[in-house]
């Protein structure tokens, strides 16, 4: 994941950061304010206040109730804490909190091999419901993996969708990478098996598998998503490597009913949050993590294909509650 750092320093990722957060934090510190308004330190009034305006911050009542109870143990020992000290024991307990959801994997979106020792590609299949930003992320994700050197396959399994197909398609020839696709209404999982085999044969790094973004019936998505994987393993024998859910930030608590969909329905790995500039609602990103015990990999920031930055929890935080330098 480091290799991204190559296209923005620190600073960069950093303002960016700030920039896509400023309405989510704009709304988060003013309702920290009313609940802090007129205290000197921090007692049972603004704690009751400080969960109400992080439930109200789309974090989630249940992760809430457990900042909350980070923050009491806080007050209980360390005796006298001041109103001003607030935000940053909230940042360090919160991202205390993400960090128990943290996994490290150091083979991400590596290359590997098979038994007879011919390379085989790290396989990312894409998951989420229409209208989230799926197709967008991929292209994203396709471009900055290019631009680190990577050589990436995209396979068009959306095959009910022409728009999906299209969409994809324009986003290979705007990266320069390969799109493997067949006619609308194909089997997905045969577009799955076309494009690992592909990759494959000519050496590929990455593969990025789109797939359909139907919710209305569960049993059927769930046999779709089964067939992919069962299928993609003939010719990569423990692909996907990483299932990645891509949600849209900007529905706030709807992301969270998808976010619970989908890990009913298939075993997701990742997560990857869109849209989250432009709205006050980035505090989703923190309940969604805590709730689900998945990584968040991924932030959309903006329209750019830079602007999808990997997910730093510290950072993120830190930006929220107006505590970046």
């Amino acid at each position: 994941m480091a290799f991204f750092g190559l296209f923005k320093s620190k600073k960069e990722q950093q303002e960016t950061l700030d920039k896509g957060l400023e309405k989510s934090k704009e709304s988060v510190l003013s309702k920290i304010g009313r609940a802090i308004a007129g205290k000197s330190t921090v007692d049972d009034d603004v704690l009751d206040n400080l969960e109400e305006a992080l439930v109200t911050s789309d974090v989630g009542v249940e992760t809430t109730l457990r900042i909350i109870e980070r923050v009491q143990q806080r007050v209980a020992r360390d005796k006298y804490l001041g109103t001003g000290e607030l935000n940053r024991i909230l940042v360090e307990e919160t991202s205390a909190l993400l960090r128990e959801n943290e996994t490290e994997n150091a083979n991400y979106a590596e290359p590997g091999t098979d038994n007879n020792g011919n390379k085989t590609p790290y396989v990312i299949m894409v998951v989420g419901v229409n209208g989230v930003g799926k197709t967008t992320t991929i292209g994203k994700l396709a471009w900055q993996f290019k631009q680190a050197g990577k050589k990436v396959y995209l396979g068009a399994a959306d095959t009910f969708r022409a728009a999906a197909v299209e969409q994809l398609c324009i986003w290979g020839e705007r990266v320069g990478v390969p799109v493997v696709k067949q006619q609308q209404g194909s089997d997905p999982a045969s577009v799955a098996f076309d494009t690992l085999a592909s990759a494959k044969a000519n050496g590929a790094d990455i593969v990025l598998i789109d797939t359909a973004g139907r919710l209305h019936n569960k049993v059927n998505l769930m046999n779709e998503l089964t067939k992919i994987r069962n299928v993609m393993q003939k010719v990569v024998p423990d692909a996907p490597h990483d299932v990645m859910l891509v949600l849209d930030g900007s529905t706030g608590q709807n992301a969270f009913e998808q976010a619970r969909q989908f890990t009913r329905a298939t075993q997701v790995t990742s997560l990857a949050v869109t849209k989250l500039d432009g709205t006050a609602k980035g505090g989703v990103v923190i309940g969604i993590s805590d709730q689900f015990r998945i990584p968040v990999r991924y932030i959309g920031l903006g329209e750019k294909a830079e602007d999808l930055q990997p997910f730093d929890r510290e950072a993120f935080v830190s930006s929220i509650l107006g505590l970046s330098s």
